[in-house]
């Protein structure tokens, strides 16, 4: 709901209620500000929560000035412009092509007319939170900028039942003859006047093998930046931070969550002013980006996903995972049970043949998974990394009887069938590079860098696209695929493109961003019922916008059961248990060389979209036995494992028993709380250690019941005293404990 008031000084007020939060903007003196956002309040006269600092002589007043107080370098503005008085960062940046005299970029917003319209209007070319006239409410603020001929329109939508806002900017060159370049568009901006210096900035870091590790720091007056570089939302960081105070937990405090929808270079910029005010930022990185607005045209930034929990860091994950899964992914396959699949990668690498997949199909069938999915290597001339990528024609040395009676064998031992694809990318040892050598990314004149032994093609290209949309189709269409495993492996460099003009390079990896996005989008309206998991070497590019095609993803190709706490429990800070696919591996861990159970590499992974991989035709009967146990066991715990909240229980940086990393836990709690799945492994274990864990979650008036043992427990029982799980165990042991209520 949005509500609307006057001001003292006959300005609007606009209080937007969403869930169980308030976000509110006041408009003073033409300029849209931000009053109040965080847990709901009730009341309409808000006027006094604009911050009135008195200021020294050196800080510049508005050309002119109502009072003696008001200065653009300390108001809490909604979408601060840069140049013209606030010395902060700025949400935009815009240079006049068309001026007469030489001028620095400035930009300033003035607050003109507003709509406020039930549900949530479509803004192409991005993925996007999709939601009804039942879901959302939308407020758009229409502002000018009285120096230029841009005008903004800032989108605010409300979400009824989440504490959520969802923030883009529509800007618009309304001129009939002259340009503007903008230098920087960043999605959204809030002011905070009363956070520091409590205040600490949660982010997930990482690299290959090791992705979305939580990190939490103090914030420092000046900046502090979460960004990639890469061309891609990248392994180093995701696009996503929280504010929290230093006494937020997993399940008390404040947490404000900022959340981008966007695949490519990001900034999330987090700055304390020497008043103690804090501003929080995301965008798309100015740093290689400059898009030039010619008369008429208009630039719509990403979307951002602002989400406020007054119960710590635990609901504020809650709130992203059920707004994603509900109203970010789509198709089929967002409410449909997903298959259990085994993929060959870690069973064969390059080295397999029709032969080799049918007999891993096999046992696979007898151990009740339901699909084989053929990875690198079926392609091209494609025995190694170093060629064929781009060449999606079938290695008929390899598939010996053909890509659909192979299909067609897997089906008719009860399988479906699925693909690997690394669609983006181009090997120089390729047909495709002696044809089209000029469908690369690059510049001329300069080396190429080269990763993997492979390049990126040029997908800005129209022409490299229909050519990838063909390619993939004929595969897809030649027989009964599934499933697609879409993959990522390098990054952008040398990122020219031959059919743009030289003024719009800086468009280059935005525009790369809405190519892909544009090819993801006919793939999945071409094949409605594939189910399309993301990958990028690992959970390189896990990120919302990726979600809005592919409902599940690779969560990192370190498949070792121990390193996969970390990061499962930081992939979880905001994305679903049913986007993270997670895998058996081998013992011991083609990454790590660690040797871990069957029965704890199954618990682990038992945390999303479920799968295999490894080679199931050298395992014993007794480990193909448990397989069938685990593979049961998903079906059974499914809906509370991808439906359910979780909770993060014990974090492995979490101090136990006087020592950090020695366990972690975490559970999973359906939405009528009936049913509950607990999860407890020690990482490494010591001498006499005592472990409680405490539950949470739970109907605390209700019995339940251990469905492996037949105990009962009370819910508040289970919450306040906890489980005793003291025993004695060795590293990489892990515990799951199944709970209905009687």
């Amino acid at each position: 709901m949005i509500k609307t008031t006057i001001s003292t000084s006959g300005e609007p007020i606009f209080h937007l209620q969403a869930g169980d939060a308030s976000y509110i903007i006041s408009i003073f003196q033409g300029f849209p500000l931000h009053l109040y956002s965080g847990p709901a309040i009730s009341d309409d006269d808000v006027e006094d929560l604009l911050v009135r600092v008195p200021h020294d002589s050196v800080i510049p007043l508005p050309a002119h000035p109502e009072n003696n107080w008001f200065s653009c370098d300390i108001a809490p503005f909604e979408y601060p412009g840069f140049g013209t008085g606030d010395f902060r960062p700025s949400a935009v940046m815009v240079k006049d092509l068309s001026a007469q005299t030489a001028s620095a970029p400035a930009a300033a917003l003035r607050y003109e007319s507003h709509t406020i319209i039930p549900g949530k209007p479509v803004l192409d070319p991005y993925p996007a939170v999709h939601a009804n006239e039942n879901d959302c409410d939308t407020l758009i603020l229409h502002c000018i900028d009285p120096g230029s001929f841009l005008t903004y329109d800032l989108y605010y939508t409300a979400m009824r039942d989440y504490p959520a806002i969802c923030r883009r900017t529509v800007i618009k060159n309304g001129s009939d003859s002259r340009t503007a370049s903008l230098l920087r568009a960043y999605s959204a901006s809030l002011d905070f006047p009363e956070i520091h210096p409590q205040a600490e900035l949660v982010h997930l870091w990482g690299s290959w093998g090791r992705e979305r590790h939580i990190e939490r720091t103090p914030l420092l007056h000046g900046s502090m930046s979460v960004s990639s570089r890469r061309g891609a939302s990248s392994q180093q960081h995701n696009p996503f931070a929280a504010l929290v105070t230093q006494e937020t937990t997993e399940e008390y405090g404040m947490a404000v969550g900022i959340s981008l929808i966007y695949s490519g270079s990001f900034d999330i910029t987090c700055e304390v002013d020497p008043f103690g005010s804090t501003r929080l930022m995301a965008g798309i990185l100015p740093e290689g980006f400059e898009w030039r607005l010619n008369p008429g045209e208009d630039f719509v930034t990403p979307e951002a996903v602002i989400v406020f929990s007054g119960e710590g860091l635990g609901k504020m994950s809650r709130v992203y995972h059920k707004l994603y899964r509900k109203h970010l992914c789509r198709g089929e396959w967002v409410d449909k049970e997903r298959p259990v699949l085994i993929n060959n990668w870690e069973a064969t690498y390059f080295t397999f043949d029709d032969e080799k997949l049918l007999s891993i199909a096999k046992e696979a069938a007898d151990c009740g998974i339901e699909m084989l999915v053929m990875d690198d290597g079926w392609f091209g001339q494609r025995n190694d990394g170093t060629s064929s990528l781009g060449d999606w024609f079938v290695n008929e040395e390899k598939i010996r009887c053909g890509l659909p009676a192979l299909v067609e064998k897997v089906n008719a031992l009860g399988l479906k069938f699925g693909i690997w694809f690394e669609p983006e990318m181009i090997s120089p040892v390729s047909r495709l590079y002696e044809a089209h050598p000029e469908w690369c990314l690059k510049i001329p004149g300069r080396e190429m860098s080269i990763s993997r032994s492979q390049y990126v093609l040029d997908i800005t290209r129209e022409d490299v696209r229909d050519y990838l949309f063909d390619t993939i189709s004929g595969i897809l269409s030649s027989a009964n695929i599934a499933y697609v495993k879409w993959d990522f492996n390098r990054n952008l460099t040398e990122a020219g493109s031959a059919l743009l003009p030289a003024e719009q390079g800086g468009e280059i990896f935005h525009r790369y961003v809405l190519g892909l996005y544009d090819l993801l989008d006919r793939i999945t309206t071409a094949f409605p019922h594939l189910l399309l998991e993301g990958c990028s070497s690992g959970g390189g590019r896990y990120d919302p916008a990726m979600l809005y095609y592919s409902p599940q993803y690779w969560t990192s190709d370190d498949t070792d059961a121990m390193e996969r706490i970390d990061i499962q429990l930081g992939t979880s800070m905001v994305y679903p248990a049913a986007s993270m696919s997670c895998h058996v591996s081998a013992s011991p861990n083609h990454q790590t060389g660690r040797a871990t159970s069957l029965e704890t590499r199954g618990i682990i992974a038992m945390a999303g979209a479920f799968g295999y991989e490894l080679d199931l035709t050298t395992l014993t009967e007794e480990d193909k036995e448990l397989i069938r146990h685990q593979v049961a066991d998903y079906h059974r715990y499914y809906s509370v494992i991808n439906r359910g909240d979780l909770y993060r229980l014990i974090l492995p940086t979490d101090t136990v028993n006087g020592k950090t990393g020695k366990c972690a836990a975490w559970m999973y709690v359906s939405e009528d709380r009936s049913e509950a799945l607990f999860t407890f492994t020690v990482i490494r274990t010591s001498v006499h250690p005592v472990y409680f864990v405490k539950l949470r979650g739970l109907d605390p008036d209700a019995v339940y019941q251990d469905t492996a043992t037949g105990k009962k427990y009370h819910g508040d029982r289970l919450m306040n005293a906890g489980l005793n799980l003291t025993a004695s165990y060795h590293d990489g042991d892990a515990v799951m404990v199944h709970l209905v209520r009687c």
